[in-house]
C-alpha cells in the first residue's frame, strides 16, 4: 500500500502546483477600448463598446496564450452624435457592411503581443506592448498601439483628419 501511495501522492502534489491556462471573458466596461485622433488639429477622443471574445491565458507560459476579441462599430462614441453618425457611414467605418472590428493574436512574446487586426475588411498584422496584472478573480490586460487609418481605408483622403489613431486597451477579463 505504501508503494502505491507515494507515487500517487507525488502526482497529486505536482498537479496542485502546475499552473493551467484559464479561459477568460473580457468585460465590456467603460474605457476598455478607447482611441484618440487629431481632427482639425484637435485631439478627438472616443470609445467603442460591445467587447466580446475569448482569452486563454497561461500566466506561467504566456507564449501559449491566445486572445480573440471584437468590438461593435455601432457603439462608436465620440460624444458628438452627428460625428458618430458620419463615422458609421461608408467613407469611414461602413457599419452596415463591417459591423465589427476584430483582433486575433498570433504570438505573445515577453511583453509584446502580435496579432491580426481586421477593420473595414482589411486585415493587418500589428505588434504592441501590453501588461497583464492579476485583478479580482481574473486579469487586467493593458496596452496601446497606433494605426494608420488609411491602411484600413477609413476616412478616404480627408485633409483635416490625421492619419494616425492611437488606441488604448484597458480590459478586465474574468473566468
Amino acid at each position: 500500500m505504501k508503494k502505491i501511495f507515494i507515487p500517487v501522492f507525488s502526482v497529486l502534489v505536482l498537479c496542485a502546483f502546475t499552473v493551467i491556462a484559464v479561459n477568460l471573458k473580457p468585460l465590456d466596461n467603460d474605457g476598455a477600448v478607447t482611441f484618440v485622433i487629431k481632427n482639425f488639429g484637435l485631439n478627438t477622443s472616443g470609445s467603442v463598446k460591445g467587447l466580446k471574445g475569448t482569452i486563454k491565458w497561461d500566466a506561467a507560459n504566456p507564449s501559449a496564450s491566445q486572445i480573440s476579441a471584437s468590438v461593435d462599430v455601432s457603439t462608436l462614441n465620440t460624444g458628438i452624435d452627428m460625428r458618430d453618425k458620419d463615422l458609421k457611414e461608408e467613407k469611414y467605418f461602413d457599419l452596415p457592411k463591417y459591423p465589427t472590428i476584430n483582433f486575433v493574436s498570433t504570438a505573445i512574446s515577453g511583453n509584446n503581443i502580435t496579432g491580426n487586426l481586421t477593420l473595414k475588411g482589411v486585415t493587418k498584422s500589428i505588434t504592441f506592448p501590453f501588461t497583464v496584472t492579476p485583478s479580482g478573480s481574473g486579469y487586467l490586460f493593458e496596452g496601446n498601439f497606433s494605426i494608420n487609418r488609411r491602411d484600413y481605408n477609413v476616412g478616404g483622403g480627408s485633409m483635416v483628419l490625421n492619419d494616425v489613431a492611437k488606441v488604448t486597451l484597458k480590459v478586465q477579463a474574468n473566468p
